[in-house]
C-alpha cells in the first residue's frame, strides 16, 4: 500500500500541549480514504458549535475477517488527529491523598485546540443511540461559555461506540452502542452468561484470559467493581464506569498501551502496568487508586500483539513508541510539562 508523507514530529521531541495544534504540534490529519477508509467523525454533523446538530447515524459496514484490526486502526487515527498524547501508569509517582471528588481533571487541550476537535466529539456522539439531547446541552453550553468550554457529559463511550459503527459493529445485538459505558459491559457479561448470544465481545475477570488488540479493558468508579461478579448484582442500573481500547500488548514490560475517549479531555494513549499471572496471562494491575474489573475479549482472530505499529497511521507517519520518551502526566502535574509520543 502507498503511502504520502505526513508532517509528524518523532525520536524523543518534547512539545507543549499549550499552543495551537498544528502538524509542529504532533497532531495529524487524518488519513486519505485509499489508505484508511475510516469516515471522519465531523461528516456525522452539521453546524458550528451552539448550533450544531446530528445529521447521520449510519454505521460501516466492514468485513468481519477484519474486525480487530479496524478497530485498532480507527482509535489509532483519531490518537493521531487528538496529538498522539501519552500517560504513563508504569512509572512510579508521589501518591495523591486528595480523595477522588477533590481531584482537579484539567484537559490536555487548548482552547484553539478545543475548538478544532468539538465537531468530531459531536460526530462520536452520533455513533451512540438517543444521544441528540445531549449536543443540545452542548450548544447551550457553548453559547454560554464559549467555544472553549468542556464537554458537559463525558463522552467516553460515544467514542467508543463511534469507533465500533465504524468498524462494522452497527447492528446493537453485536455492540450495544450507548451513551454509557455499562451498557456493553453488561451485553458482553451476559454473553459470557449464555445469554446476547450475537454479542461481539464477551467479559472475563482480569486474568482469566489473554489480552489481545482490539479488546476492552473496562474500570469503574461508581461503584468502583472488582470483578465481574459485583456488576453482576447490578446489571441493567446506571455506574460511572470507563473503557479502553487495547492497541499494543508489551509482554516485555509488561504493560497494555490502551485508547479512550475523553482522557483529560482528549482522546488519549494510556500505558498500564501489568503482571503475569500463574496461568500465564497478563493481567492489568491497579493504577492511580483505579482498577481495571473487567476484560471484554472481541470474538475475533487475534492479529499481532504489537498492532499498534502496524497501524496506517504510524506506518504512514514513520513513528515508533519503542523510541520516544512517554508523558508522564498526574493530577498535580503543570500543564505546561506535557509531551506527546510522536
Amino acid at each position: 500500500m502507498r503511502t504520502r508523507p505526513l508532517t509528524c514530529l518523532c525520536a524523543g521531541l518534547i512539545l507543549s500541549l499549550s499552543g495551537p495544534v498544528s502538524g509542529q504540534h504532533g497532531a495529524l490529519e487524518r488519513l486519505p480514504g485509499e489508505i484508511l477508509d475510516v469516515r471522519a467523525p465531523s461528516d456525522r454533523v452539521s453546524g458550528a458549535p451552539g448550533t450544531m446538530r446530528i445529521e447521520d447515524r449510519a454505521c460501516s459496514a466492514m468485513p468481519a475477517a477484519a474486525l480487530r484490526s479496524r478497530i485498532v486502526d480507527t482509535a489509532v487515527q483519531e490518537w493521531a488527529y487528538f496529538g498522539f498524547t501519552l500517560l504513563d501508569y508504569t512509572v512510579a509517582t508521589e501518591p495523591d491523598t486528595r480523595s477522588a471528588g477533590n481531584r482537579r481533571r484539567w484537559s490536555l487541550l487548548s482552547p484553539e485546540q478545543a475548538g478544532r476537535v468539538a465537531n468530531s466529539i459531536a460526530g462520536y456522539w452520533a455513533a451512540a443511540p438517543d444521544s441528540s439531547w445531549i449536543l443540545q446541552r452542548q450548544n447551550e453550553r457553548w453559547n454560554t461559555l464559549g467555544l472553549a468550554a468542556r464537554w458537559r457529559d463525558p463522552w467516553s463511550a460515544a467514542f467508543i461506540s463511534w469507533v465500533m459503527c465504524e468498524s462494522g459493529l452497527g447492528d446493537t445485538e453485536h455492540f450495544a452502542r450507548a451513551i454509557a459505558h455499562h451498557t456493553y459491559i453488561d451485553q458482553a457479561i451476559r454473553a459470557r452468561d449464555g445469554e446476547s448470544s450475537g454479542a461481539a465481545y464477551v467479559a472475563y475477570d482480569t486474568g482469566e484470559q489473554s489480552v489481545l488488540p482490539g479488546d476492552l479493558l473496562c474500570r469503574g468508579s461508581r461503584p468502583a467493581y472488582r470483578s465481574l461478579d459485583e456488576r453482576r448484582d447490578h446489571l441493567g442500573a446506571g455506574a460511572r464506569t470507563h473503557c479502553d481500547i487495547v492497541v499494543k500488548v508489551d509482554e516485555d514490560k509488561p504493560g497494555f498501551y490502551v485508547i479512550g475517549g475523553n482522557v483529560r479531555g482528549t482522546v488519549g494513549m494510556k500505558l498500564l502496568p501489568a503482571a503475569r499471572t500463574a496461568a500465564g496471562f497478563l493481567q492489568p494491575l491497579p493504577y492511580d487508586r483505579r482498577q481495571i474489573f473487567a476484560h471484554l475479549q472481541l470474538q475475533a482472530d487475534p492479529i499481532p500483539l504489537d498492532a499498534l505499529a502496524a497501524s496506517p497511521v504510524m506506518q504512514a507517519a514513520g513513528c515508533s513508541l519503542a523510541t520516544t520518551p512517554p508523558l508522564i502526566v498526574r493530577q498535580d502535574a503543570p500543564r505546561e510539562t506535557s509531551s506527546t509520543a510522536c
